[in-house]
C-alpha cells in the first residue's frame, strides 16, 4: 500500500473533486469511502480539518461529519493505526 496520504488525496479528488465543492453531502461520501477502502475515517476527518481553512462552510457541517465518524467507528479498532506506525 502507497503513502496513506496519497491515498486519501485520491479519494478526496473522486468524491469532492475540490476544496470549494465541499459540502456537507461529498464529505459523508468522502468518509464513508474512505472507510470502504479501510482507511480509519477519524484519520481522514483529522486529515480533512488540517485543511478546514480552505473548506467554504466547514463550520456548517464539520459536526455532522464527526458524529458519522464517531458512529462508524465506534464499534471497532481503526485501520489506519498500523501505518501511522510505521510513520507514513
Amino acid at each position: 500500500m502507497g503513502n496513506i496520504k496519497n491515498e486519501i488525496q485520491a479519494i478526496f479528488k473522486e468524491t469532492c473533486g475540490t476544496w470549494q465543492n465541499c459540502t456537507e453531502e461529498t464529505v459523508l461520501h468522502f468518509l464513508s469511502t474512505c472507510q470502504s477502502r479501510n482507511l480509519d475515517p477519524q484519520y481522514c476527518m483529522n486529515w480533512l480539518e488540517e485543511h478546514k481553512e480552505q473548506i467554504a462552510h466547514w463550520n456548517e457541517f464539520s459536526e455532522a461529519a464527526q458524529e458519522w465518524v464517531n458512529e462508524n467507528t465506534a464499534s471497532g479498532t481503526p485501520y489506519t493505526l498500523d501505518y501511522l506506525d510505521e510513520g507514513f
